[in-house]
Protein backbone atom coordinates (compact mmCIF):
# COMPACT_ATOMS: atom_id res chain seq x y z
CA UNK A 1 0.00 0.00 0.00
CA UNK A 2 1.31 3.21 -1.37
CA UNK A 3 1.08 5.81 2.28
CA UNK A 4 0.18 9.57 1.19
CA UNK A 5 3.42 11.40 1.96
CA UNK A 6 1.97 14.89 0.91
CA UNK A 7 3.60 17.07 -1.43
CA UNK A 8 6.85 17.84 0.63
CA UNK A 9 8.61 14.78 1.31
CA UNK A 10 12.17 13.98 3.19
CA UNK A 11 14.20 11.15 2.46
CA UNK A 12 17.30 10.18 3.66
CA UNK A 13 20.59 7.89 1.70
CA UNK A 14 23.40 6.63 3.13
CA UNK A 15 27.09 6.66 1.97
CA UNK A 16 28.36 3.55 3.68
CA UNK A 17 32.09 3.86 3.80
CA UNK A 18 33.71 0.30 4.88
CA UNK A 19 37.71 0.07 5.53
CA UNK A 20 39.09 -0.37 1.99
CA UNK A 21 37.21 2.75 1.02
CA UNK A 22 34.03 1.00 -0.93
CA UNK A 23 30.81 2.22 -0.83
CA UNK A 24 27.91 0.19 -0.19
CA UNK A 25 25.63 0.09 -3.36
CA UNK A 26 21.79 -1.23 -3.83
CA UNK A 27 20.17 -2.23 -6.90
CA UNK A 28 16.37 -1.27 -6.51
CA UNK A 29 13.28 -3.64 -8.11
CA UNK A 30 11.32 -1.21 -8.95
CA UNK A 31 11.25 3.35 -9.65
CA UNK A 32 13.20 5.48 -11.74
CA UNK A 33 16.53 3.54 -10.36
CA UNK A 34 15.56 0.10 -10.92
CA UNK A 35 18.23 -2.14 -11.89
CA UNK A 36 20.82 0.57 -11.33
CA UNK A 37 23.84 0.94 -8.64
CA UNK A 38 22.17 3.08 -6.02
CA UNK A 39 22.64 3.91 -2.50
CA UNK A 40 20.33 2.23 0.24
CA UNK A 41 17.86 4.93 1.10
CA UNK A 42 13.91 5.75 1.93
CA UNK A 43 11.70 7.90 3.80
CA UNK A 44 11.89 9.62 7.03
CA UNK A 45 9.20 8.01 9.42
CA UNK A 46 6.97 10.09 11.72
CA UNK A 47 8.66 10.25 15.16
CA UNK A 48 12.04 9.68 13.38
CA UNK A 49 15.17 11.75 13.35
CA UNK A 50 16.93 11.50 9.99
CA UNK A 51 20.05 9.48 10.97
CA UNK A 52 17.60 7.36 12.86
CA UNK A 53 15.54 6.55 9.08
CA UNK A 54 18.95 6.42 7.45
CA UNK A 55 20.26 3.70 9.82
CA UNK A 56 16.76 1.86 10.21
CA UNK A 57 16.99 1.88 5.80
CA UNK A 58 20.43 0.52 5.44
CA UNK A 59 19.15 -2.17 8.23
CA UNK A 60 16.11 -2.95 6.38
CA UNK A 61 17.37 -3.30 2.59
CA UNK A 62 20.71 -4.93 2.92
CA UNK A 63 21.11 -6.41 6.68
CA UNK A 64 23.91 -3.99 7.51
CA UNK A 65 24.22 -2.41 10.77
CA UNK A 66 25.76 1.15 10.14
CA UNK A 67 26.50 3.92 12.63
CA UNK A 68 26.29 7.82 11.38
CA UNK A 69 29.33 10.00 11.05
CA UNK A 70 28.24 13.20 9.40
CA UNK A 71 26.18 14.51 6.47
CA UNK A 72 27.65 14.49 3.13
CA UNK A 73 25.10 16.39 1.26
CA UNK A 74 21.53 17.41 0.88
CA UNK A 75 19.82 17.04 -2.89
CA UNK A 76 16.14 19.16 -3.72
CA UNK A 77 14.33 19.12 -6.48
CA UNK A 78 10.38 19.56 -7.17
CA UNK A 79 8.61 16.66 -9.09
CA UNK A 80 6.30 18.14 -11.94
CA UNK A 81 5.81 21.05 -11.01
CA UNK A 82 3.80 19.80 -7.64
CA UNK A 83 5.99 17.83 -5.03
CA UNK A 84 8.73 19.20 -2.86
CA UNK A 85 11.59 16.40 -3.17
CA UNK A 86 14.19 16.13 -0.63
CA UNK A 87 16.91 14.03 0.92
CA UNK A 88 19.89 14.53 3.25
CA UNK A 89 22.69 12.23 2.45
CA UNK A 90 24.81 10.64 5.21
CA UNK A 91 28.20 9.30 5.44
CA UNK A 92 28.21 6.61 7.66
CA UNK A 93 30.31 3.69 8.51
CA UNK A 94 29.27 -0.39 8.93
CA UNK A 95 30.00 -1.78 12.67
CA UNK A 96 31.01 -4.94 11.09
CA UNK A 97 33.13 -4.46 7.97
CA UNK A 98 32.86 -8.54 7.22
CA UNK A 99 28.86 -8.57 8.06
CA UNK A 100 27.12 -10.43 5.22
CA UNK A 101 24.23 -8.73 3.19
CA UNK A 102 20.44 -9.85 3.97
CA UNK A 103 18.76 -8.27 1.06
CA UNK A 104 15.45 -7.04 1.33
CA UNK A 105 14.04 -8.70 -1.53
CA UNK A 106 11.30 -6.73 -2.17
CA UNK A 107 12.86 -3.43 -2.50
CA UNK A 108 16.26 -5.29 -3.31
CA UNK A 109 17.96 -7.58 -5.71
CA UNK A 110 21.58 -6.91 -5.94
CA UNK A 111 24.37 -5.11 -3.19
CA UNK A 112 27.68 -4.86 -3.39
CA UNK A 113 30.81 -2.94 -2.11
CA UNK A 114 32.29 -0.70 -4.64
CA UNK A 115 35.25 2.03 -5.29
CA UNK A 116 33.98 5.36 -5.67
CA UNK A 117 36.68 5.11 -9.23
CA UNK A 118 34.48 2.75 -10.38
CA UNK A 119 31.24 4.35 -9.45
CA UNK A 120 32.39 6.81 -11.76
CA UNK A 121 32.50 4.88 -15.02
CA UNK A 122 30.55 2.30 -13.73
CA UNK A 123 27.58 2.28 -16.69
CA UNK A 124 24.75 0.94 -14.08
CA UNK A 125 25.77 3.69 -11.87
CA UNK A 126 22.69 6.25 -11.03
CA UNK A 127 23.51 10.10 -12.06
CA UNK A 128 23.87 11.44 -8.36
CA UNK A 129 26.00 8.60 -7.41
CA UNK A 130 28.27 9.18 -10.05
CA UNK A 131 28.70 12.79 -8.94
CA UNK A 132 28.87 12.09 -5.29
CA UNK A 133 31.65 9.89 -6.25
CA UNK A 134 33.41 12.05 -8.83
CA UNK A 135 33.50 15.18 -5.99
CA UNK A 136 34.65 13.06 -3.30
CA UNK A 137 31.79 14.14 -1.29
CA UNK A 138 33.50 11.60 1.75
CA UNK A 139 36.37 14.15 2.37
CA UNK A 140 33.89 16.85 2.53
CA UNK A 141 31.55 15.57 6.22
CA UNK A 142 29.34 17.48 8.27
CA UNK A 143 29.95 15.76 11.61
CA UNK A 144 27.33 15.52 14.27
CA UNK A 145 27.04 17.46 17.06
CA UNK A 146 25.13 16.19 19.80
CA UNK A 147 24.15 16.25 23.65
CA UNK A 148 22.90 19.95 22.68
CA UNK A 149 19.53 21.21 24.51
CA UNK A 150 18.13 24.03 23.04
CA UNK A 151 15.91 24.51 25.78
CA UNK A 152 13.49 22.90 27.92
CA UNK A 153 10.76 25.16 26.39
CA UNK A 154 11.03 23.09 23.14
CA UNK A 155 10.58 19.58 24.45
CA UNK A 156 13.10 17.82 21.90
CA UNK A 157 13.91 14.15 23.03
CA UNK A 158 16.42 14.02 20.11
CA UNK A 159 18.72 16.94 19.02
CA UNK A 160 20.96 17.17 16.11
CA UNK A 161 23.36 19.38 14.71
CA UNK A 162 25.45 19.21 11.27
CA UNK A 163 28.58 21.98 10.70
CA UNK A 164 31.55 21.79 8.87
CA UNK A 165 34.61 21.97 10.81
Amino acid sequence: MKKDRGKVWLGVAAIVENQAGEWLLVKKTYGGLKGVWSLPAGFVQEAETVTAATMREVLEETGIVCNVKGLAGFRSGVILNDISDNMAIFHCEPIDNNQPFLLQEKEIVEACWMAPADIVQHELSSVMLKEMAHQQVVNHIHPIIENINPGDVFGYSEYHLFFKK
